[in-house]
Formats: C-alpha cells, sequence, structure tokens
C-alpha cells in the first residue's frame, strides 16, 4: 500500500516556508518563477522564443555563470555576494536576461552545459511531444480514437516492475454509457428501475 494525498508532494517541495512562518508568522508572498533566497535562480527568455531555467545556489555556480558562460567576471565584483545579489535582485535578473535574450535556447543551453551551470529548457507542450526521453518513456501514448483520428494522451505513471499497467479504454463516447454495467450489473437494479430512474431524471 502507498499512501499519499495528491497535495503532499507539493507541500513537501515547498522549502523553508513551513517552519518560517511557525517560527516567525512570516508568510512568504509570490515572486513569479523566482527564488526568494537566490539570485539568479529563475526562468529567462531566449532570443527565439524559448524559456530557460537557471540556477546559481552558491558562489561557485554564480562563478561559472558569469565567468565561464557570460563571459562577464566584472559581475563578480558587482555582485560579489548572495546578500548582495538579493538586494540587486531585478539588476541581475534583468543583465542575466540580457545575455540569454542575445541567443537561441540551444546555444544558451550548451554554454550553461559546458560551465556547469544547473540550467534546463522550460518546455511547454509541443516540447514535451518532440522530446525523445518522454518518448522512450511512453509518457504520451497514442490509440485510435473512436471520433477517427488518434488520441494522444499521458501515459501510465508510475512504471511498476510486477504491475507495469496499460490503457484498456479511451472511456465513453456518451455520457451513460456503461449505465447498465454499472447500476445492474455492479448494484443490482433490474432494466425496469434503472429505465424508471432515467425517465425521472434521477440518472
Amino acid at each position: 500500500m502507498v499512501d499519499v494525498a495528491l497535495y503532499e508532494p507539493m507541500l513537501r517541495m515547498l522549502d523553508e516556508i513551513i517552519p518560517a512562518y511557525a517560527g516567525s508568522g512570516r508568510v512568504r508572498e509570490r515572486i513569479g518563477s523566482g527564488t526568494e533566497y537566490v539570485v539568479p535562480h529563475n526562468h529567462y527568455q531566449a532570443g527565439d522564443g524559448g524559456w530557460i531555467a537557471i540556477a546559481c545556489t552558491n558562489d561557485r555556480m554564480f562563478e561559472r555563470l558569469v565567468v565561464d558562460a557570460m563571459g562577464q567576471p566584472h559581475l563578480l565584483t558587482e555582485f560579489g555576494t548572495m546578500q548582495e545579489r538579493i538586494r540587486r535582485r531585478d539588476e541581475l535578473d534583468a543583465t542575466v536576461q540580457d545575455w540569454v535574450g542575445r541567443a537561441d535556447a540551444r546555444t544558451v543551453l550548451a554554454r550553461l552545459d559546458a560551465a556547469e551551470v544547473p540550467c534546463g529548457p522550460v518546455n511547454s507542450v509541443k516540447d514535451f511531444f518532440q522530446d525523445p526521453q518522454v518518448r522512450a518513456r511512453e509518457n504520451i501514448v497514442e490509440f485510435p480514437s473512436p471520433l477517427g483520428g488518434l488520441l494522444a494522451m499521458a501515459g501510465i505513471v508510475p512504471k511498476l516492475s510486477a504491475t507495469p499497467g496499460r490503457v484498456e479504454s479511451l472511456g465513453p463516447v456518451t455520457p451513460g454509457a456503461h449505465n447498465e454495467e454499472i447500476y445492474c450489473g455492479r448494484l443490482g437494479l433490474s432494466r425496469e428501475d434503472l429505465a424508471a430512474r432515467g425517465q425521472k431524471g434521477v440518472i
């Protein structure tokens, strides 16, 4: 048995906001895609319209970003500490955005990867369809639709070794298609009872 509520994984990912509120009563408000205690840690738009997530959580990462990837070592002097980077968040984010915006996403990601700066593309749904890893993991599967053509949908998650799961049905085309199976077969109503409830609008 795996006991988990749908909201619990997200609650567990909320960093320090629970102990911070319990200790001081401070409510951390939204700041978009940024992170309150780390800068630069945000999403930046490349010149071709793609978005890139960059996460520099310490001084070494920041140095690799501005020296090795961006080629702007003077930023080490201007933003030498995390406290200074947080204080001048908007200015530093604008500087990183300016650099990212000068090239296409693939080029920027390659430079960040070469500099060992934590980064990744921010995928759209179109990107998921084109991603080889998503395809290899069968995270998107396609089936013939009863209405014609192919229906794409999310695959089975998680993947279990003994009981991997499979899609057996795409669901009914019209509401109530399985009423007789459920009400009569499983709940014990007669067909007459089912018809009577349908006429009254109960079902």
